[in-house]
């Protein structure tokens, strides 16, 4: 019996020594979170032209390097504005998933919605012209609009006496 308590006793051992290892603390999955949800924001600067969190080359070693970079200001407690800041003044403006809303990228969120109402403005203008045009008079039986019968009538004789020979 002593050797079932010695194995009871080491597997024991062995749980609890195992056990934190496969519980993740609540404080280090927020941070992880977080940490997707900031990272969101940026493209990965390998040309992939993919969101940070979504780079899918295989041994990307660009978005490995900003995910670390992302984790490791998190953990310090940077804010979202100076970590953006940090991956601006890193990479540029074009380190941005979405232009922002403010300054000359407003632009960008703005000519959507421009076009839309100029284009729409431009089809109903273009659409009442054509409705305010005069409708054509259609062509009495065999005539022609605007030729006189008896010029009509004169035309044709002539092209019957140069077609006769």
């Amino acid at each position: 019996m002593t050797k079932a308590r010695a194995i009871a006793a080491i597997a024991m051992l062995a749980m609890f020594a195992v056990m934190p290892l496969l519980i993740t603390p609540l404080e280090a999955q927020q941070l992880s979170d977080r940490a997707k949800q900031i990272g969101g924001k940026f493209m990965c600067m390998c040309g992939c032209n993919q969101v940070l969190t979504e780079c899918n080359h295989v041994g990307c070693s660009v978005s490995a390097s900003m995910l670390k970079e992302l984790n490791k200001s998190l953990s310090r407690g940077d804010s979202e504005d100076a970590i953006t800041q940090m991956f601006v003044q890193e990479f540029g403006t074009k380190v941005y998933a979405e232009p922002p809303k403010s300054g000359f990228s407003l632009v960008a969120w703005a000519l959507p919605s421009i076009y839309l109402v100029v284009g729409t403005g431009v089809v109903i203008f273009v659409i009442s012209r054509w409705r305010k045009r005069p409708v054509r008079q259609v062509a009495p039986a065999g005539g022609v609009p605007g030729i006189s019968p008896e010029l009509l009538e004169r035309a044709r004789a002539q092209a019957a006496r140069e077609t006769q020979d």
